[in-house]
Formats: structure tokens, sequence, C-alpha cells
């Protein structure tokens, strides 16, 4: 047979060459905002053992560490120096970081911090917090520091920094604090700083926590710390802008990752927001919340971007926390495509949430929360849907529920409580509080 003078069995051919010819969809590459901060190399490489460190685990390697980094401070080598740990156990007191530098993790590599607590350098307190978040007065250094940086790579081959918050631990329940225990790793005043391929352990409170930062990319972290340890918040953006948090596992003994911004009169008067911040891709467990505003959120918290959140065997999976006495605000919020499961509570926001610094707060301070969307949300093993309870004299308002469907496990789920809240709810499972049955608006329910 033919076919305007072509054979069968040639069309047949011309059609299996068109299509082996036709060029194959492109794999969708996954949405990253890892950009703002790149990845540099840099030009000159040094080992901590240059300078005479000893990765034995005995060995107090505080004076090598601490030479290394004068040494890149001072020499200022173009284009910045990395600064290479080889496998290892390196035990260490805290130590700065200095600007235009890597510290480089190689596999197998430990950055152990000291145990020794009476040698635990003092600094001041946050301005925005006026004191040590757990006791009145100073607080004890984070064991690895940047103050006034810009461009900071800390990255490797999944080396670890293990904070020994064991001891730590331990005074907190002992009640034998005299300052508030150190984090982990913490940035101050820096910019450009990108946190890449390292395991975060034990540390004695928060974990990761860039405090008046821009520019900062946190991705493929692992942070670690058990179920149990008190306050050992994953990763806690704190009055900071452009932050970048993505591809990472979390399992701590508090919330996975919380953004704030100051504590009740202290942050209004410092006045410095966290805005423009993402969260995507993150999976982990904690007997607190999974994803965190507040509650320290006094100098404001806007344009916040959650997104791909794998939770499972948490207390809370998405935790807005506020209080009279905070003042600033909470608005323009997304938060989308989020997986629990064995969850106490689905969703809470709250304006009864968080302890003061002093007397000296003002309860007439109101904080608002507004124009916050939840989306796309998927529970199993849920015990309770959510609650929303706003502020006597200053209500929640446009909060939207879209296609939040949370089941329990055996029994009927306890209904959703709301109290001065205003907003929509659509394709919610259970059906939410008669509160959230506002006309929807798309300019903020689908922001």
């Amino acid at each position: 047979m033919e076919l305007r003078g072509i054979t069968a069995t040639t069309a047949t051919a011309a059609m299996l060459l068109a299509l082996l010819l036709t060029p194959l969809p492109q794999a969708v590459a996954e949405e990253s905002c890892s950009g703002i901060v790149p990845m540099r190399s840099r030009r000159e490489v040094i080992s901590i053992e240059d300078f005479g460190g000893i990765g034995d685990g005995r060995t107090d390697n505080t004076w090598p560490f601490r030479k290394a980094i004068y040494r890149i401070q001072h020499l200022r080598r173009q284009g910045g120096t990395l600064l290479y740990v080889p496998r290892g156990v390196w035990l260490t007191g805290s130590f700065n970081v200095t600007s235009h530098m890597t510290l480089f993790l190689a596999r197998g590599a430990v950055i152990k911090a000291s145990q020794d607590t009476e040698k635990w350098p003092l600094v001041e307190p946050l301005p925005s917090y006026g004191r040590g978040r757990e006791r009145p007065g100073g607080r004890y250094a984070s064991f690895i520091l940047g103050y006034g940086l810009r461009d900071v790579i800390i990255t490797g081959e999944n080396g670890t920094i293990d904070g020994q918050g064991g001891v730590w631990w331990d005074m907190w329940r002992q009640r034998t604090l005299s300052f508030t225990r150190p984090n982990l790793l913490e940035f101050m005043h820096s910019t450009d700083i990108h946190i890449s391929n390292i395991i975060f352990k034990n540390s004695p409170f928060w974990n990761i926590h860039p405090v008046y930062c821009s520019n900062v990319v946190i991705r493929s972290v692992t942070v670690l710390a058990p179920h149990d340890s008190p306050n050992t918040d994953g990763i806690d953006p704190d009055s900071s802008s452009n932050v970048c948090i993505e591809d990472s596992f979390i399992s701590t003994g508090d919330d996975l990752v919380a953004v704030k911004s100051g504590w009740d009169e202290y942050g209004i008067a410092y006045g410095r927001p966290s805005t423009a911040i993402t969260i995507r891709r993150i999976t982990g467990s904690s007997p607190f919340s999974a994803i965190a505003i507040g509650s320290e959120a006094s100098g404001g918290v806007e344009n916040i971007l959650i997104q791909n959140i794998n939770i499972y065997s948490t207390g809370i999976g998405i935790h807005i926390k506020t209080n009279a006495g905070r003042g600033g605000y909470i608005r323009n919020v997304t938060i989308s495509d989020v997986y629990m499961s064995r969850v106490g509570k689905g969703v809470r926001i709250a304006g009864d949430v968080g302890d003061h610094p002093d007397d000296k707060f003002n309860p007439r301070a109101l904080p608002r929360v507004d124009g916050v969307t939840i989306r796309n949300v998927w529970g199993v093993g849920v015990k309770e849907a959510g609650s929303i309870e706003g502020i006597k004299g200053s209500p929640f308002t446009r909060i939207c529920l879209w296609n939040v469907k949370l089941w329990g496990v055996g029994r009927q789920m306890e209904a959703w409580k709301c109290a001065a809240v205003s907003g929509v709810a659509v394709g919610v499972q259970p059906w939410p509080c008669e509160e959230l049955t506002g006309i929807m608006s798309t300019g903020f329910c689908y922001s």
C-alpha cells in the first residue's frame, strides 16, 4: 500500500525517525533561592594542621584555629582563603571566623566543642533581646561566631560540627546556669553567608542563628539533637533579610525552623524585621513545632514563603505564635505543600505564647497578624486539626486556609478552635470554625 507515493514501511520509519529526533522534554529543575549567595572558590588553601592542629579528639585546638583565622584576617589574600579541616576529631573552644574565608570540613572531620564551661567566653546580650534569652545579663559566646563579616562560606563533605551540648543541657535541667547557653553557629551583622553540606549536632542551645544579617543561604545541612534536649532549635533566622533555607533534614528538641525578630520592648526599640525569607524542602521531626514564626517577633516578620515541608512525629506542624506585649507584626506569609504524619496539632496560630524579658514590657503593645495563607496541606495521624486564636483588641485578619486536609487515627478528630480571627476557608477537612467564612479575595488567599 502507498500513501501519496510513500510506502507504509517508509512512512512508519519516517515517523519513528521524527520521534527520535524530537527533543525530549527537559526535567524541570527544582526551584532554588540559593543563588543569592553562590558558592565560590578560593585562591589560597591552608590546613589547620599547618598551625599545629592535631585531630586526635583529645588535644585542645583552640589556639591553632585562632591562629589560622588571624592569618586569614590580616593577610587578606585576594580571592579569600579556604581553611581545610581534614579527617579527625578536632577538639576546640569557641572561635570566630572572618570575612572572605571558607571553613571546609572534609569527610570524617569533626570539629568538637570543649566541655570546659568555666572557660567559655561571655558576650553582651543581643540588643533586640535586652538580656540573655534564658538568664538576665550577658550570654555565653556561640561556639563558632562571625560578627560584622562579609563573604563567609562554611561547607564541606558532610563533616560535623558537634557542640557536645549534654553538659549544658544538664546545667539547664539542674538550674545551675549563670548565663544563657551558647548557640552552635551564629552570624551577627553579616552579609553574603553560605552554609551547606555540614552536619550540625548536639548544640548547647539554638543550632544556626543568623541575626541582623542579609543574604544568607543555608542548604543541604543536617541538624541533629535528641528530642529531650532543651531549646535546641534547628535554624532561627532573626531580624534578617534575604534568607534562603532549603533541602535540609532537621531533628531536634525544639522548633525545626523558627523565624524571629526580637523580644518585647527591646525588639520594638531595635526595630529590625525579618523579611524576604524562603524555607523549602525541609524534612524533620520535633516534640515542639516543625515550622514556626515567633514568638519573639517584636521587630516584625513579613514576606515569608514556606513550601514543600515533610513533617513526622512532631508536636505542632505549623505554628505562628505571638503575645500581648510583643508588638510588631506578622504579615504576608504563605505556607504551601506540607505533608504531616503523626502530629499532635496540625496548625496553631496563637496570641498567647511566650514569656517576657522583664516587667518593663508594655501589655498594650499588641502584635498584628495579617495576611497568612496556608494551602495544600495533607496530614495523617493528626490528633487535633488546629486552632487560630487572636488577641482581644488585635484580631488576626485575612487568614486563609485552602485545601487543608487533616485526618485522625481511629477516632473523631477534635474540632478547630477559633477566636478573634477573620478570614476564609476552602476545601478544609475537618471543616473549620465559623469565623473563617468571609468572602474569598484572591488578592490574599492565593498570594
